[in-house]
């Protein structure tokens, strides 16, 4: 059975439509007005080995938070859709990635209880026309769409680029360890039954 999802999101701020399979290859084709974020989702899928693609148009003429923050929602609605009712999976997924002087922690519980910790001391800033404070808005979009309990931790850690890059790396390998299947669940890792 392919775990797999189709996002299309439309509103006056922003136009997505965005496709993902779980079970991939980490092949991507990202096409978004946001050049950086485009990077960071071709980094995540190749590392996370499933297969996206996306295509957006936003009020980038504004800023590039409404486009961001709707790739985050889109992205978690994908991971939700995709997984079903979770059986089988691992549901909790980690991932640390070096990036040169940089050193980035993502840790994932697919409980159905979105949270997220994001213990990343980083200034506002831009790399490139991106504004650094936007991970963050990525990153809670895509947990209260997912479902998803999140810790995203910098250990240390200086270029801007080598940070957000280490943490969408990482991100990518606790996807990819939290839905794997483990033949050893049997229905949904939970004592309650269920993941919600």
């Amino acid at each position: 059975m392919s775990r797999s999802a189709t996002i299309d999101r439309r509103t006056k701020e922003t136009q997505i439509q965005l496709t993902l399979e779980l079970d991939g290859r980490g092949e991507s084709s990202i096409a978004t007005p946001v050049p950086f974020l485009d990077h960071m989702l071709t980094l995540l899928a190749r590392h996370g080995f499933f297969d996206l693609t996306v295509t957006a148009q936003g009020d980038i003429e504004i800023d590039a938070h409404h486009t961001v923050e709707d790739l985050g929602i889109c992205l978690g609605e994908a991971f939700k859709q995709a997984l079903g009712n979770k059986a089988g999976i691992r549901r909790f997924g980690r991932g640390t990635m070096p990036m040169h002087e940089a050193l980035a922690s993502v840790i994932i519980d697919f409980s159905g209880r979105p949270f997220l910790v994001f213990n990343v001391d980083m200034p506002k800033a831009k790399v490139g026309n991106f504004d650094t404070e936007l991970v963050e808005e990525f990153f809670v979009a895509f947990c209260n769409h997912a479902g998803a309990n999140v810790h995203v931790n910098l250990a240390y850690g200086d270029n801007l680029h080598h940070i957000i890059e280490g943490i969408f790396k990482a991100f990518g390998r606790a996807l990819d360890e939290a839905t794997s299947f483990d033949p050893r669940i049997d229905g949904v890792l939970s004592t309650k039954g269920k993941l919600e």
